[in-house]
């Protein structure tokens, strides 16, 4: 999830790229963004056979080559499916072949509790200068809604990778947006930003409508102060039914019809959340340590939010500041950009922070009220049982390993992220002994409505790797080599899964086209299939200078979520797990870190000598 980069010039544009400008800046170059490939089923082949041969011993390499030979061969079942992946690709209804298959089953038709095992967060580097969670709040608020001006108008300028500009279709989902619970299928909704000038704040699980916008001007900083000041006074501790959000999602819809049934008024309350701008969550809250502050923005009560938003801002009494993401319809890497940028105006000083003008006739913030009846009291506990129960079962833990970051990495001449993938590669098989199938995230917003692929991180040369390390026979000089190879192997991995041709979406949608009653290949019926895309090892990276945390959840039981930022001088681990002994990971990373780091020094070239 590494950021993209959104400042670079358009104007020799490479080719097949056109600008539309009717479409305004952000989107002007959607339409002539490449779609995503579908890739040979050969490529695939090879491909998939080369990723899961670490994973496998002798027979079940054997087997499991047999199944891909069986589905590429001429007039076999997978030439088929093949070719109507390609009819879909090609169909113009279709601007993504992948988008909706993907949206649909890794995300809306998901029903377990998006908290904690879809949302993710960001943990912002505090803020000297306001102390005061007021004067915090409006800071940030200010920030957003610079940001949230520019998507609306769509003059936000595109992001870039390698000089290619890539899809800005998802921000469309960030502001004026929400997702809704439906019966056994999720849906997103968008609402226009032109009716809806406000946001949702939320303390002591009381909302409040708080328009932006009066007479037709935006408030400035200080008059956002006053109103969370007022809010701060005002808030009454209430019903907590954003802790219904945090519900396995057919219990939530239960509940919801539940909420919508005990009194006429509650389906405007609904509407005025989801249709809001964003959501600010004033927590009764001081966290200190990293792993404080990593539950408070995962996580907090359960009840002091509105899961279910896209965005969610989170200041705590002493000042300290995060956000909460809604995966369903957005990847992290918008909401990186958006959180670098807020963070930035506001420790650059490049906002007004000093108009101190109050308008005299500035209405007080409005309650939203539910109206809840005993059922709905009784699944609104529910809900904070479940909730507490389920966070109870999770270990969390934050290595922040101050030996070096990306400053040296680069010295030793190697990709920063390919380099930290090595060294989870490391600690996990200093932990267990052996490698296990493991999953980072490769954008693939180079393509129209472009998303991730699966980048898998392990690979003979990795395990080669970790082999070496561990025998203590094995010279120093072999070690560097195995780590060398390693790093390269996972770099032409990744780089293939960014263009569009890792192998999971790739299987995933041959599967897609099956029609019913059609015999399913054997490759999916293999072992090696489950198996290899069984995340023991579930990845992703993001830096910023401006962030002192970020993570999320593992993905299976008997796995690890590693979050990981690599800046400058130092590398930060968010370690997730189901009491697997997140401490023990975290110790094992740290070790790793310092094993390659005297690894690698000696190759580094000394000063020269002066004559």
């Amino acid at each position: 999830m590494a950021p993209a980069n959104s400042r670079k010039s358009s104007s020799a544009l490479p080719e097949g790229y056109r600008e539309d400008k009717s479409k305004g800046a952000m989107l002007r170059f959607e339409d002539s963004i490449p779609r995503l490939p579908v890739p040979t089923l050969e490529e695939t082949a090879k491909r998939y056979l080369k990723s899961v041969h670490p994973l496998l011993n002798k027979d079940e390499y054997a087997h499991t080559k047999k199944a891909v030979e069986e589905l590429v061969k001429p007039g076999s079942m997978g030439q088929e499916l093949q070719k109507r992946l390609q009819t879909r690709r090609e169909d113009p209804k279709h601007r993504n072949w992948i988008y909706e298959w993907w949206n649909d089953a890794a995300y809306l038709s998901y029903r377990d509790p998006i908290v904690p095992y879809v949302s993710y967060f960001y943990s912002h580097r505090d803020d000297r200068r306001r102390r005061n969670p007021a004067k915090r709040a409006a800071a940030l608020t200010t920030a957003v809604l610079e940001f949230k001006k520019q998507v609306d108008e769509g003059s936000l300028e595109p992001e870039y990778m390698k000089k290619l500009p890539i899809s800005m279709e998802s921000y469309q989902w960030m502001f004026n947006a929400c997702r809704i619970p439906g019966k056994s299928v999720d849906y997103p909704a968008k609402y226009s930003y032109k009716d809806h000038e406000y946001i949702t704040v939320v303390r002591k699980n009381q909302f409040f409508k708080l328009p932006y916008k009066v007479g037709g001007q935006q408030l400035n900083v200080s008059e956002l102060e006053k109103q969370f000041t007022r809010i701060y006074k005002m808030a009454q501790k209430a019903p907590a039914v954003g802790a219904l959000t945090t519900q396995n999602r057919d219990l939530w819809y239960n509940a919801r019809e539940t909420l919508l049934g005990a009194h006429p008024a509650n389906a405007a309350t609904l509407e005025t959340i989801q249709a809001s701008g964003f959501l600010v969550c004033l927590d009764d809250a001081s966290p200190i340590t990293l792993e404080e502050r990593a539950h408070q923005y995962w996580h907090g009560d359960g009840a002091n939010r509105w899961f279910d938003k896209p965005l969610e801002f989170i200041i705590n009494d002493n000042g300290t500041s995060g956000f909460m993401g809604e995966h369903s319809m957005m990847d992290g890497t918008p909401t990186h950009r958006l959180n670098d940028y807020i963070n930035m105006m506001v420790f650059t000083n490049r906002l007004d922070l000093t108009d101190s003008n109050v308008r005299s006739d500035l209405a007080e913030p409005s309650a939203i009220k539910f109206h809840v009846n005993e059922t709905v009291s009784r699944d609104i506990h529910r809900a904070q049982s479940d909730h507490e129960a389920l966070i109870a079962q999770h270990d969390l833990r934050v290595q922040a390993y101050q030996g070096y970051g990306k400053g040296l990495i680069k010295k030793f001449k190697c990709s920063p992220d390919a380099y930290i993938q090595m060294l989870i590669q490391l600690a996990y098989h200093k932990m267990y002994g052996t490698c296990r199938p493991t999953y980072e995230s490769a954008a693939t917003r180079r393509f129209q409505q472009g998303r991730t692929e699966t980048c898998r991180s392990v690979s003979d040369e990795s395990v080669a790797f970790c082999n070496a390390m561990a025998d203590p026979e094995v010279a120093p000089e072999e070690c560097v080599k195995a780590f060398r190879a390693a790093v390269n192997a996972h770099v032409e991995y990744i780089t293939a899964a960014s263009d569009g041709k890792g192998v999971d979406r790739h299987l995933f949608g041959l599967k897609k086209c099956l029609k019913e009653g059609e015999e399913l290949p054997e490759l999916f019926k293999d072992r090696a299939y489950a198996y290899s895309g069984t995340w023991y090892l579930s990845t992703s990276q993001l830096s910023s200078e401006y962030f002192n945390g970020y993570g999320w959840s593992q993905v299976i039981d008997d796995g690890f979520g590693i979050a990981y930022m690599i800046n400058e001088n130092n590398i930060q681990f968010n370690i997730v797990s189901k009491g697997l002994g997140s401490e023990r990971m975290s110790f094992f990373l740290n070790e790793a870190a310092g094993d390659i780091k005297d690894l690698l020094l000696p190759t580094l070239e000394g000063p020269k000598a002066k004559l």
